[in-house]
């Protein structure tokens, strides 16, 4: 439920989340689908799931494509140069060398 609500508001992950309970259950053309809003929100995992989905013959190579395009499009979206110098400080300071 909670997952539900929070994909409404646009949450990606929580989209993503709701992919793999749909697939989890066996409803595979649900789950496909709510992975394609999550990577057209630019949510990284959904593409790598629907690239996983792609090859177990789940996902057309046109919904693939289009997912992939919407998924660079809303990356590209969110890039600047502020964001770009704030990570590479965050990296920079960072012990370990990584956003992690």
């Amino acid at each position: 439920h909670h997952w539900e609500e929070a994909a409404i508001g646009g949450h990606p992950r929580a989209r993503h989340n709701l992919g793999w309970h749909e697939g989890n259950n066996g409803r595979y053309e649900r789950a496909v689908k709510h992975y394609i809003i999550a990577a057209a929100l630019g949510q990284d995992e959904s593409i790598t799931t629907l690239m996983e989905k792609f090859k177990e013959g789940f996902v057309q190579k046109d919904e693939l494509a289009a997912a992939l395009r919407a998924h660079k499009a809303a990356v590209d979206a969110t890039k600047s140069p502020q964001r770009e110098a704030a990570e590479a400080y965050w990296i920079s300071s960072s012990p370990k060398g990584t956003l992690d």
